[in-house]
C-alpha cells in the first residue's frame, strides 16, 4: 500500500496548501502489518498540546497483536520534510490503546511520545493479545504547542506482540525426503489458510496436508490475520534414496570388484564407516569419490560380514543414517 498526497487545492497569501492523505482520521487509519512497511505523507499537522498528538489533521495506522501479545516496536524512518516558513522539521509518533471511539478521551498511550526529523523508534509496554491498537503521527511539540511540519516517511512495526511468521503462521521445517516417499508438512495458522503449489498435496487447505512431491519443492503457506496477508515456506527436498549393495567380490577378475554405490555420488559431504564384526573402524571417509576395494591399510581383508554406517549430511538432523551390513566374497 503506498498513501500519497492529493493534489493542491489552494494558494493563500504564498502559501501552498495540501489535503491530508485518506488516514488522517482515527475512524479511516491505514492498516499496518508486521513485515511491510508503509510510506505515508503528514502535511500541514497541528493539534492540541499536552496529549503529543489531537485526533484531527493527523496520520494514522492500525495493527492488531497476534496471539501471543507482547512489546511492539514502531519504526518511523526516512522522514523528509519540506523547508517552509513557520513550519517545524519534526514528527512525532505514540502508541495508543482505545476503546474505537475516536475521540480524544478514548485513547490512552502504550508508549512514550518520540520526536525526530529523520528516524523515530517507539517501544510499547507489553501489550494484550489479539487487540487493536493505533499510531498517531504528528507535528512535533515545541514550546507547548504542536507546530506544522510537511513530511513524507515510511512506518513499520515489529517486535514480539506484532510478528506472525512463527507465531500465529508457520510452514514448518524443512524436510528432506526419498524419491517417492511422502511427508507430512507441519504447518501452522490461526486463520484460513491456502497452499501452493497444489501439485502432490494432499489437500491445500489444512494446516498439514500429506506432500508427495516428484522433485524438490518449495511450498508456500498463506493465510490473512487480523486483515493482513502472510505467507512462509517450507522446503521439501526430494533426494534419490542410497541401496549400498549386500555382498562385493574384490577378486580382481573385473567383475564385482568394488563396493559400489552410484546413488552416493549425490551427496559429496556423505560420511561413510565400515567395521568389522569385532568393531575395529576399516573404513572411514567423508565423499565416496573411490569405491571401496575391500582392503584395509593396503592389505586385503579376510571374508565376512562388514557394517556400513552413512550420513548423508544434506539436511543435517533431518536425515537419519543408513545402517547395514555388506558381505566380502572371494
Amino acid at each position: 500500500m503506498r498513501i500519497l498526497t492529493t493534489a493542491a487545492l489552494s494558494i493563500m497569501a504564498c502559501t501552498t496548501l495540501f489535503a491530508q492523505p485518506p488516514n488522517s482520521s482515527c475512524s479511516t487509519a491505514a492498516l499496518l502489518c508486521a513485515g511491510t512497511p508503509l510510506s505515508g505523507t503528514n502535511t500541514g499537522a497541528g493539534g492540541v498540546p499536552g496529549f503529543c498528538a489531537a485526533t484531527d489533521a493527523m496520520v494514522w495506522y492500525t495493527f492488531t497483536t497476534n496471539s501471543v501479545g507482547g512489546p511492539v516496536s514502531v519504526v518511523v524512518n526516512g522522514i523528509d520534510c519540506a523547508v517552509l516558513s513557520g513550519a517545524d522539521n519534526e514528527l512525532s509518533a505514540v502508541i495508543l490503546s482505545g476503546n474505537g471511539s475516536c475521540t480524544l478521551t478514548g485513547f490512552v498511550a502504550v508508549s512514550a511520545c518520540e520526536l525526530g526529523d529523520e528516524l523515530i523508534e517507539v517501544t510499547s509496554q507489553s501489550l494484550l493479545p489479539e487487540t487493536r491498537y493505533w499510531i498517531l503521527i504528528a507535528g512535533a511539540v515545541n514550546n507547548g504547542a504542536l507546530t506544522p511540519a510537511q513530511c513524507s516517511f515510511s512506518v513499520d512495526i515489529s517486535g514480539p506482540g506484532a510478528d506472525i511468521i512463527g507465531v500465529d503462521l508457520s510452514a514448518g521445517p524443512d524436510i528432506e525426503i526419498g524419491s517417492g516417499e511422502s511427508t507430512q508438512l507441519q504447518g501452522i495458522s490461526v486463520s484460513p489458510l491456502s497452499w501452493s503449489p497444489t501439485v502432490g498435496l494432499s489437500g491445500s487447505d489444512i494446516p498439514q496436508p500429506i506432500a508427495s512431491p516428484s522433485s524438490t519443492t518449495v511450498y508456500t503457506i498463506t493465510s490473512t490475520i487480523a486483515g493482513c496477508t502472510y505467507n512462509d515456506d517450507v522446503l521439501v527436498v526430494v533426494t534419490r534414496r542410497v541401496n549400498p549393495p549386500n555382498t562385493f567380490t574384490p577378486n580382481s577378475d573385473g567383475w564385482n570388484d568394488l563396493w559400489e554405490i552410484p546413488e552416493i555420488a549425490d551427496y559429496p559431504g556423505a560420511e561413510i564407516i565400515i567395521h568389522d564384526r569385532w568393531g575395529q573402524v576399516v573404513l572411514r571417509t567423508t565423499g565416496y569419490r573411490e569405491a571401496w576395494d575391500g582392503t584395509h591399510n593396503g592389505a586385503a581383508l579376510p571374508v565376512g560380514t562388514y557394517y556400513y554406517h552413512i550420513q548423508l549430511n544434506q539436511l543435517e538432523g533431518r536425515s537419519p543414517p543408513y545402517t547395514g551390513f555388506v558381505t566380502i566374497v572371494r
